[in-house]
C-alpha cells in the first residue's frame, strides 16, 4: 500500500480506539450503538489491522477472529468516507486474504448484507445454502427464542 502514502499495519497499539468506535457505532449498520468497551475488547479478542495515511492518521480499520490455524473470520471492514473510491478495502482485503493463505488456513468467512460482489473479486463465494447456521445471540439475550 505504499506506492500511494497508505500503509497497512497489524500493530494493535496503532488502532485509533474512539475513531473505530465512532465509525462503526454511528456508521456501519453491522455495528449500530456497539458500546465502546464492547469495541475494545472485540479488538483485544482478534487480530486487528489498520491503514493509515501519511501523517500517520487511521483512515480503514479490519478485524480477524480466528484460531490461528484452519479458520478465521473477516469482521469491522470500514473505510473512512473521505478516502474511499481509493481502492482501499480491496487492498486491505486482498491482503489479509494472501497473508492468512500464507498462514496455513482452510478458511476465510464474513459476513455481508450488501458488498457480495466486492468480496467476490478477491475469490470469496457465497456459501452453500442448508450447510452454516448462525445463532443471533442478541434475540437469545432479549428473552427470544427461536422457532423450532
Amino acid at each position: 500500500m505504499n506506492d500511494d502514502g497508505y500503509t497497512l499495519s497489524s500493530d494493535r497499539e496503532r488502532i485509533d480506539l474512539e475513531r473505530v468506535h465512532r465509525w462503526l457505532s454511528t456508521d456501519a449498520y453491522w455495528a449500530m450503538g456497539r458500546p465502546l468497551e464492547q469495541m475494545r475488547a472485540a479488538l483485544a479478542g482478534s487480530e486487528p489491522f489498520g491503514v493509515y495515511d501519511r501523517a500517520g492518521e487511521q483512515v480503514a480499520i479490519a478485524r480477524v477472529v480466528t484460531d490461528g490455524a484452519v479458520f478465521a473470520y473477516l469482521c469491522d471492514v470500514y473505510v473512512d468516507p473521505a478516502h474511499r473510491g481509493r481502492g482501499l478495502g480491496s487492498r486491505l482485503v486482498q491482503h489479509l486474504r494472501e497473508h492468512y493463505a500464507a498462514r496455513g488456513l482452510n478458511r476465510f468467512v464474513l459476513v455481508t448484507r450488501d458488498a457480495q460482489a466486492v468480496y467476490a473479486r478477491h475469490g470469496f463465494t457465497e456459501v452453500e445454502p442448508g450447510r452454516w447456521m448462525e445463532c443471533d445471540l442478541r434475540a437469545v439475550r432479549a428473552g427470544v427464542e427461536a422457532a423450532p
